[in-house]
């Protein structure tokens, strides 16, 4: 029982450790997002993800938009986004709420 509860400390400790790592602040303020021309939708099930600015590390570039499936009913998308702190711009994934 004690290993067990070591071990899960330790896993949450990294995992905590990680997700902190994880957010760092970009210097350079992000372009403006690029009016995006939807191709056709594919079915009725399917939802828009609109495109984004995508930081690797140097630069911005463009991430196009797609068509998607939802994971569940009523599942509804959450845009990734940018949010300014006073040391730059951190991203925040987008996902299913």
């Amino acid at each position: 029982m004690r290993n067990f509860l070591a071990a899960t400390l330790i896993a949450f400790g990294l995992g905590v450790g990680a997700s902190q790592a994880a957010d760092f602040a970009i210097k350079i303020r992000p372009p403006k997002n690029h009016t995006e021309h939807r191709s056709t939708r594919p079915s009725k099930n399917h939802v828009w993800i609109g495109g984004y600015q995508k930081w690797d590390g140097h630069a911005y570039g463009w991430q196009p938009g797609r068509w998607e499936t939802p994971p569940r009913p009523h599942a509804v998308w959450v845009a990734p986004r940018y949010n300014h702190t006073r040391d730059g711009y951190v991203f925040a994934e987008g996902h299913w709420r």
